[in-house]
């Protein structure tokens, strides 16, 4: 019995999924819990394995393909079994048909005939265009209308492909390189290499320069072209977004960190007896701002052009770095988690991110966040917001300071705290009394734990 294996939905918040690369090939024997496919959203990667063992008879979407949730993507069965029931991609071949069928035959020579121009997909009232959003990103960076494409993905949704398509229909330049081109005695036409194949100044100076471009291609390319990950497109945009329309500024400030240093000494030789976590530094900053958050609920916050939204318990995001690049999952509840359950739970989010199996559902929701660079020596930064949050702090590294005690100098370890704010949220004032609240409280850190 053919059996269909469906895009799987991980998360709430997931409408599609990328197939980043096929382990079996059509026709081929797969046995079940063989790997099949791994596929990735914005921030995730996982495998998904074959449910049943059997013949791959089918598989309707190719690596790179923006495949919605719950959709099927392949057929596993018996050789001769029929696959047409499941293919996804029979409705719009049906749809694309039938249209086709509806209208009426041209007469009169063809040479004659003239293409008519584009025109935007009908719409009923009240419909949504149906389009993938790494279709729609990359309309959005062409600057291409999506309504002018022709559909090609299951269900009549348009996809990255389609927009390609679309994009590559017109010969576009931009205004400046239009001008130079005239000024020219140029005939030929001139491949466009800017935004959306537009072609620029930098394309007609190419052309203009043979013997440098003949050096080059003796010598090699001196370059190396690199797509970028749907991840770090996702962190572009965001930091963008973030730098763009936020007002953002950054406090420095720091604690001495003995006690501290102490109390996860005593942790550490005693974790196994009583049963602990392997508590570290970051771990207790994190303990420590969960509890100062809940006195200063305009850093706990998120702010939205006209209106702030107030979070009653702290849900912290942890800045996690990773090969596919930066993720922040979050600590739902933090303030109401002890300290061994904080160390437990971060460790598990760290793991899952660098191993890319993390759930999207706990990259959402953060109301604060915390970023550590201590362990690469760094001194102070400015982090960037993770915007819509209203703060977000940054920890650094350990130096020993000297201070007078009594008339004499002496050493400390001073650990670095950087917290940048929003400053439509929220006032300097403000911002400044948390890091000091948090600063008392690090460097009080067994009387906060009796409270």
């Amino acid at each position: 019995m053919a059996t269909a294996i469906i895009m799987p939905r991980q998360g709430q918040s997931v409408e599609s999924c990328i197939i980043a690369k096929w382990h079996k090939s059509k026709g081929d024997q797969v046995q079940a819990g063989e790997l099949l496919f791994s596929y990735e959203t914005d921030k995730a990667s996982f495998d998904e394995e074959a449910k049943v063992g059997g013949i791959l008879l089918d598989v309707f979407f190719a690596e790179g393909d923006d495949v919605p949730c719950l959709t099927n993507v392949c057929v596993i069965g018996n050789e001769g079994e029929s696959t047409a029931e499941f293919n996804p991609n029979a409705q719009t071949a049906v749809t694309v048909a039938a249209v086709e069928k509806e209208q009426p035959a041209q007469s009169g020579p063809k040479a004659e005939q003239k293409p008519e121009a584009a025109v935007p997909v009908p719409m009923t009232e009240g419909e949504r265009i149906k389009i993938s959003p790494r279709a729609k990103n990359l309309a959005e960076k062409a600057g291409v209308d999506y309504r002018f494409a022709v559909p090609s993905g299951p269900y009549g949704r348009i996809v990255e492909k389609d927009i390609q398509s679309l994009k590559e229909n017109g010969h576009m330049m931009t205004a400046a390189a239009r001008d130079e081109f005239l000024k020219s005695d140029a005939t030929q036409l001139i491949q466009g290499t800017g935004l959306g194949g537009r072609v620029t100044t930098g394309d007609l100076n190419v052309k203009a320069a043979p013997a440098a471009e003949a050096a080059v291609q003796a010598e090699g390319p001196l370059v190396e072209e690199v797509k970028l990950t749907n991840i770090r497109k996702v962190i572009a945009k965001a930091m963008h977004n973030s730098l763009s329309t936020t007002a953002q500024l950054t406090l420095n400030t720091s604690f001495d960190a003995t006690e501290i240093m102490e109390f996860r000494k005593k942790l550490k030789e005693n974790k196994d007896k009583l049963g602990l976590e392997n508590i570290t530094l970051n771990d207790i900053i994190l303990y420590a701002v969960s509890r100062t958050l809940v006195n200063h609920k305009d850093l706990n916050a998120h702010f939205l052009d006209d209106k702030m939204l107030y979070f009653k318990n702290v849900n912290l995001g942890v800045a996690v770095d990773t090969e596919r690049g930066l993720m922040v999952p979050n600590i739902f509840n933090a303030n109401l988690k002890s300290l061994n359950e904080i160390s437990r739970e971060v460790k598990k989010l760290v793991k899952d991110c660098q191993s890319g199996t993390i759930n999207p559902d706990f990259l959402k929701g953060g109301s604060f966040t915390i970023t550590n660079l201590g362990s690469l020596d760094i001194e102070s930064f400015t982090p960037v917001l993770n915007a819509p949050q209203t703060g977000i702090l940054g920890v650094n590294n350990i130096i020993q300071r000297a201070r007078e005690v009594d008339g004499e100098y002496e050493f400390y370890p001073a650990m670095g705290l950087s917290l940048t704010f929003d400053h439509r949220a929220l006032d300097g004032a403000p911002a400044a009394k948390f890091l000091k609240e948090l600063k008392s409280n690090l460097e009080n850190f067994s009387v906060m734990l009796a409270k």
